[in-house]
């Protein structure tokens, strides 16, 4: 593919630096050094360093001043949701406070989008949102990783949906992503009690929102103590 061997080098800059600036290595405010340095220092051409440093400034962890210097901000007050995109892939673990507020942002959204869902949503929706978890219930204990996986996220995306919360849809798409490439996070969070499932489908299905809530709550949170 044109461009791809351009693409993996500036990869290899983007993931050293922003390791540096997520592990405190490059503190807010730190200076990064000139383009032609960091090119010298890679043993690549600056076009890739520019590519690494314009994904960086995406991700809100650098700021890039033309005619001035680059420097760290800190991507806890600079950052959005792209910096979870940002980590994900990463061949490194990562921080285990990314991965726990990953979890406890879920839990959160999932709760409250339950509960909205339950009361909102017409009934056509909540019986998708039924059938869908009676759907990711089935595939417990089958083997099948990947199809529970993408099972349980359709689920998951259809009470999203359900819950007329634009905001809601949209961060849920980023957590999913970043939380598919987190390592072991996946693994350790996968469900494994297929009537949980199937009681929050009812529950949305029934259009109980209180007991939606509860349900989701359990089955989300219990998730956090997992990864901490």
């Amino acid at each position: 593919m044109p461009g791809s061997g351009t693409e993996t080098v500036s990869r290899r800059v983007h993931d050293e630096l922003r390791r540096q600036i997520v592990e405190g290595e490059l503190a807010p405010g730190d200076r990064i050094p000139s383009e032609r340095v960091l090119a010298e220092d890679f043993g690549v051409n600056r076009h890739a360093v520019r590519e690494a440093l314009k994904g960086l400034q995406a991700a809100g962890l650098i700021r890039i001043t033309h005619g001035g210097a680059t420097r760290v901000l800190d991507w806890r007050d600079a950052g959005g949701l792209e910096v979870l995109l940002d980590l994900g892939g990463d061949p490194l673990e990562p921080p285990a406070e990314i991965v726990r507020s990953v979890v406890e942002m879920r839990a959160s959204i999932g709760v409250d989008a339950a509960r909205l869902c339950a009361s909102r949503a017409s009934q056509s929706e909540r019986d998708q949102v039924e059938q869908l978890g009676e759907s990711a219930a089935a595939m417990i204990g089958t083997g099948d990783e990947a199809g529970l996986d993408e099972a349980f996220a359709a689920f998951w995306l259809a009470i999203v949906a359900g819950s007329g919360n634009i905001a809601y849809r949209l961060s849920l798409n980023s957590l999913l992503k970043a939380m598919l490439t987190f390592g072991d996070v996946a693994d350790r969070i996968r469900p494994a009690d297929p009537r949980i499932i199937t009681r929050l489908g009812n529950a949305i299905g029934a259009g109980d929102p209180e007991t939606a809530a509860e349900v989701a709550g359990h089955m989300l949170r219990s998730d956090i103590d997992r990864v901490a």
